[in-house]
């Protein structure tokens, strides 16, 4: 089969990471840089291009992975949408709901798919539990209560002017570091009807929060808790407590690691298998979820169908962080 040719914006770390998965999968080409300053991520090919805009691409492509800072996903996927281009863009969706409206619009109007790299989502384990809570399996569900306490130095928020402020990155660890997790929440739970949160900047020099925690109440009756933190030394597995009438459970990371529901045994299958979770730096080295989200992004161009997470879906995460930052009682 013809492979998919992929055009990568964007060559800092995380553009690493998606070279990586792209060399790793049979029908998948990378064709393409774009960057700013000219640079090249290590695990290109020297014969991949290097330009400053998606015009300047001389070669033939399929698809543009958005790989930029946060509030630049917007111009990206509106400018390859545009091009006629499918549209794979890095977590989160957008900063803003405005953006996010026209990323999906723009990609609606020329009939290309929009896909968001959530990866978490395909990891056994989240995939289970989906299904449980789906099917009623694991009774009513009455707290929720997410901890995602990650730690970053100064010189972490040092390395680029956006990092930690409001216009680019869309604030702290909330929308950067805890939004997988955020977008599970919002998978399994769905969105809240209402939301509180206290959200401070304690040990870094930064315009947005770097600790806060939200309470987040649900038309059915549950409650949540969302903590995310980057002063959290020296960073810890992000941890997700289900509490309901048949008993409770916790999500480490990406596994069920423990399992106290009534009428059945723990269903895991990672076996101790954990990934990359950011806890206490940003370099990602497992590409497997990624090679997950590329693989059925391929599929997804081929049959033209919704990709494993579109912009719809992923547009949850980012309005909850929204809400959250948007009532803020501190």
């Amino acid at each position: 089969m013809k492979a998919l040719k992929f055009v990568i914006v964007g060559s800092g770390n995380i553009s690493n990471t998606y070279c990586q998965a792209i060399n790793k999968i049979a029908n998948a080409e990378l064709t393409g840089i774009i960057s700013r300053g000219g640079k090249r991520p290590p695990d290109a090919d020297d014969c991949v291009p290097v330009v400053n805009d998606l015009s300047e691409i001389t070669c033939d492509y399929d698809a543009v992975i958005v790989a930029t800072p946060n509030g630049l996903h917007n111009k990206w996927t509106i400018k390859a949408a545009e091009a006629g281009k499918h549209v794979l863009t890095e977590k989160p969706l957008d900063i803003s709901r405005a953006a996010m409206t026209n990323m999906i619009d723009a990609c609606k109007r020329n009939n290309v798919l929009l896909g968001v790299c959530y990866q978490y989502r395909s990891n056994p384990d989240i995939m289970i539990l989906k299904e449980l809570l789906e099917q009623g399996s694991l009774g009513k569900v009455i707290a929720a209560d997410y901890a995602i306490n990650c730690w970053r130095d100064q010189s972490y928020y040092d390395s680029a002017p956006y990092r930690g402020g409001y216009e680019i990155d869309g604030g702290g660890p909330f929308i950067q570091q805890a939004c997988h997790q955020i977008d599970l929440y919002a998978w399994f739970f769905g969105k809240p009807c209402k939301v509180l949160s206290m959200l401070g900047t304690f040990l870094h020099d930064i315009e947005g929060e770097d600790h806060g925690v939200a309470i987040l109440k649900h038309s059915n009756g549950m409650i949540g808790t969302i903590t995310a933190s980057t002063c959290a030394y020296p960073g810890f597995e992000p941890e997700l407590m289900i509490v309901t009438d048949k008993g409770s459970l916790i999500l480490k990371n990406t596994i069920i690691s423990d399992w106290n529901i009534k009428g059945f045994d723990n269903p895991s299958v990672s076996k101790g298998k954990h990934v990359h979770s950011g806890a206490g730096d940003a370099l990602v080295e497992e590409t497997g979820g990624h090679e997950s989200i590329i693989c059925d992004f391929i599929e997804a161009v081929r049959q033209n169908r919704p990709p494993m997470v579109s912009g719809e879906d992923a547009r949850a995460a980012t309005e909850i962080v929204l809400d959250i930052y948007e009532n803020n009682q501190y």
